[in-house]
């Protein structure tokens, strides 16, 4: 240690202090309060302007992924407006109204603008709507939107998560399409966007709506409005906290539901071809404001909010059905106490709480073999007492029936010794008789002769 005179590094004056020769700041009160501070001039360009389009050219290289679900009966036009959408001929067949159930069914396609790739994947509800019974319609979309949840939950809950190249296919906007009947909303499509408004964009259309008058679908608009208010339903709405985009979001606001009509046909009209469809009265133009609200939906959808849907669906929709997913497992943040939870404390509480389950079980599973066992055992003996029962009752009844044929085979001797006798008797008296009657005829021949 030793003095020195170095200069201050705020306002670069002279300073002493019992330092190592390294500079530092003065003490003086207005070099403290940053008074008389020098200005340091910069040599050329930093540069970090440019950061924004550093984003947007990792970005672009990247490429986006972006996922619609449609959701609406049969026949109200679903590919068609998809294939008007993206003026693009996308795969597919029309599908019948025989369904048993309700199917989802998802393509995957990849499009580029100019320079720009977009990985778009559009589903489609099958047979939504054609049952007789309606009730469960609604649960396939909503276990094919959790699914989607579910699968991204789990490659972000990964020890090596590849994110930067993960498929995203959580549902960015949902297209619901209503049916024209310029009157109320069915029962189904009031459950099902209840069903569907916290885990999903909500778009309402009323699909053909050429098959209306303008004075009835005005008055539809408002009937579809005041129905999803009255019943709770929380469809998007587009963001107007950008001051960019806030005067036309609020205006196409008031413009919901979008009445829309599409078509892939083209018609000429005056000296340009238009997508149209044409009818006996005269032709309806899919790209004519005066006509339909296709271009504020695809405006709306594609050119300005869409970046918006795919925030709303990862900073919303899925942060809520993670958060809940986490809590199910018996994640919190937050101890009874309020005082912060840590991941391993909460790891180390469900992992004991699991193995004191796991043994609580395996210690049941063991008293039930044990209780089994001793009822087999009990149930080996009682077949073995009536076994031996069986096995002494069959012994006796042997031995007495041995005894039977004993006495009868004696009292069979005793009658064939006696026959015996009797024979030998007989066979004596026979004897006797034949030399008695001998002897008295050798007498009467003697005696005749005499």
């Amino acid at each position: 240690m030793y003095t020195v005179v170095c200069n201050c590094l705020v306002c670069g004056k002279k300073v002493t202090a019992q330092e190592t020769g390294s500079e530092q700041q003065c003490t003086s009160e207005a070099c403290s309060e940053g008074e008389g501070a020098r200005a340091v001039p910069l040599a050329g360009h930093v540069g970090f302007d440019s950061m924004p389009d550093q984003l947007v050219n990792k970005s672009v290289n990247h490429g986006f992924c972006f996922n619609i679900l449609c959701v609406g009966e049969t026949g109200l036009g679903k590919s068609t407006l998809m294939d008007t959408l993206f003026n693009t001929k996308f795969e597919g067949e029309p599908t019948q109204h025989n369904q048993p159930g309700v199917t989802l069914k998802s393509n995957t396609y990849e499009l580029q603008e100019s320079n720009v790739r977009l990985k778009l994947t559009v589903v489609n509800t099958v047979g939504f709507g054609d049952q007789i019974n309606k009730e469960d319609s609604y649960k396939s979309i909503v276990e094919f939107i959790d699914a989607q949840f579910e699968a991204y939950l789990q490659e972000e809950l990964k020890i090596k998560r590849t994110l930067h190249s993960y498929h995203d296919t959580r549902i960015h906007a949902c297209l619901y399409f209503i049916a024209p009947t310029g009157h109320s909303l069915k029962s189904l499509d009031l459950v099902t966007m209840k069903k569907l408004d916290s885990k999903v964009n909500i778009i309402p259309i009323v699909a053909k709506s050429d098959a209306i008058s303008k004075s009835e679908l005005a008055k539809f608009k408002i009937k579809i409005t005041s129905e999803l208010v009255s019943n709770g339903v929380q469809i998007y709405q587009f963001p107007t906290d950008d001051e960019s985009v806030a005067e036309i979001n609020s205006t196409m606001n008031s413009h919901l539901p979008f009445a829309v009509v599409g078509s892939t046909e083209e018609v000429k009209i005056g000296n340009k071809m238009v997508k149209a469809r044409q009818y006996p009265w005269g032709t309806v133009q899919v790209e004519n404001e005066n006509h339909c609200d296709f271009v504020k939906l695809r405006e709306m959808l594609i050119r300005v909010n869409m970046e918006d849907l795919r925030e709303q669906t990862h900073t919303r929709h899925y942060e809520l059905y993670r958060r809940c997913k986490l809590e199910e497992m018996g994640f919190k943040d937050t101890d009874p106490d309020s005082k912060p939870f840590s991941l391993q404390e909460t790891y180390e509480a469900k992992r004991n709480e699991f193995m004191g389950e796991l043994q609580k079980k395996e210690e049941e599973m063991r008293q039930m073999f044990v209780q089994r066992v001793k009822e087999k055992e009990a149930e080996l003996k009682e077949a073995e007492k009536e076994l031996h029962e069986k096995f002494d009752r069959l012994k006796k009844l042997h031995q007495d029936e041995k005894k039977k044929l004993e006495d009868k085979k004696k009292s069979l001797d005793d009658e064939l010794n006696m026959f015996k006798q009797k024979k030998t008797a007989a066979e004596l008296l026979q004897n006797q008789a034949q030399q008695a009657g001998g002897s008295t005829t050798l007498k009467r021949d003697k005696e005749r002769k005499k």
